[in-house]
């Protein structure tokens, strides 16, 4: 069956790839002001090539923290009961969202609107007019909590899918069909099988209905499957083997691919949705997205399973981070892009201002006040943080995240 050991040990390479993933989404935030892609406040110049880049990001960045998430799932499941998993989530996730949708999201509205010139005063006579009409439909009210979506899709999935995890982890029937995936997926060049679900999922889903990819540059329908993906390969030693074995393969293939799209995009003229043309695009699309996914966790299985002092402190920081970082990067936008610098000083201040005032405001209020841990979902601290704060983690699975 699964593999003792899965259970025991905490995976190390997973809190670094969530506190990397989590530090890449900053960088590309802050990108967004000075890229043509929809953002809340932009530069008054604007460059086409970073769309590109986000472009890349996007093709594994959220794919990546969904796999980790569902990842995450796994261990927890094998460490706490039901009731416990559940009310972590709600915690972890649904109270930084709810408080976010009335805080951070309000004051991102209010400093877009700043910044469009649709509304001119301070916060507080802004905030009554938060509650008229849903943001994204003309209104202001950002139900989804504007970046905090994530928590938002993160908690339903999890609840989507706690009959099928719980199945699987638990039931003897549901071992042997993980266990008989492993086996498959795990031989060698079956594991790219895995996107096949996300093409099929593409061109089902019309990315102007239900498909759309606003949300990252996915639907929510992949991201659902990118969740699965995790907790399933995250059960399979040999499955792992096979991504490890199979890195630089995954990692040629990933830069040949992307390095082509654009080509075969436009030789295939465009296409739309519902075409064979469009149907094909997705193929390459998927498959170089999955690849770059494969040789990201194919290099950090080996390499970044292992424990620093540094680390627990960050893998701490990551979801109060997270919460934060938008609204902090919106807040120093506004101002630095009045500023009569150029746009490289003016996207190094976003980037170094932003990342300061974002730890600074986590290290002196969110870390050191319960009442304010518990709003940012985090666990309360039962003791001085100023006693060894840095101090290793205990080897215990994942939190759900």
């Amino acid at each position: 069956m699964i593999d003792p050991s899965t259970h025991l040990q905490r995976r190390y390479d997973l809190d670094w790839l969530r506190v990397l993933a989590i530090f890449t989404v900053f960088v590309y935030h802050c990108t967004l002001i000075f890229a043509p892609d929809p953002y809340q406040i932009k530069n008054p110049t604007l460059y086409s090539y970073l769309d590109d880049l986000g472009e890349f990001g996007g093709l594994w960045g959220m794919p990546l923290i969904l796999i980790i998430s569902g990842a995450s799932a796994f261990f927890a499941l094998g460490k706490v009961s039901l009731g416990k998993y559940v009310k972590g989530l709600a915690v972890r996730l649904m109270v930084p969202l709810i408080f976010g949708i009335f805080t951070h999201a309000a004051f991102q509205v209010y400093l877009e609107n700043l910044h469009k010139g649709t509304f001119s005063g301070s916060f507080l006579e802004f905030y009554p007019q938060y509650f008229n009409g849903m943001y994204g439909f003309g209104g202001n009210f950002a139900w989804m909590g504007m970046h905090l979506w994530y928590l938002e899709a993160l908690f339903l999935f999890s609840m989507i899918c706690l009959p099928l995890y719980w199945w699987l982890k638990k039931t003897t029937g549901g071992q042997r069909l993980l266990h008989g995936l492993g086996d498959i997926l795990g031989k060698s060049g079956i594991i790219y099988l895995l996107a096949l679900p996300t093409i099929i999922l593409f061109n089902v889903f019309d990315p102007d209905g239900l498909g759309t990819m606003v949300l990252g540059g996915w639907s929510i329908f992949n991201y659902l499957f990118f969740f699965i993906s995790g907790f399933v390969i995250i059960s399979s030693e040999r499955m792992q083997a096979s991504i490890r074995r199979t890195r630089w393969f995954s990692l040629l293939f990933g830069i040949i691919s992307w390095a082509s799209i654009d080509i075969v995009w436009e030789a295939l003229g465009d296409p739309t949705f519902g075409t064979w043309q469009y149907a094909l695009g997705t193929v390459l699309w998927c498959l170089c997205a999955w690849c770059w996914l494969l040789a990201i966790l194919g290099f950090a299985f080996p390499h970044l399973n292992h424990n620093k002092p540094f680390l627990k402190y960050a893998n701490e920081a990551v979801l109060p981070f997270y919460i934060l970082h938008q609204t902090v990067i919106l807040s120093v936008a506004y101002l630095v892009v009045q500023w009569s610098i150029s746009d490289l000083l003016k996207f190094t201040a976003i980037l170094i201002f932003s990342f300061a005032i974002s730890m600074v405001l986590y290290e002196s209020l969110v870390r050191r006040f319960n009442p304010l841990r518990f709003l940012f979902g985090m666990k309360p601290a039962f003791r001085s943080l100023a006693v060894h704060p840095l101090e290793p983690s205990a080897i215990e699975p994942a939190q759900p995240q």
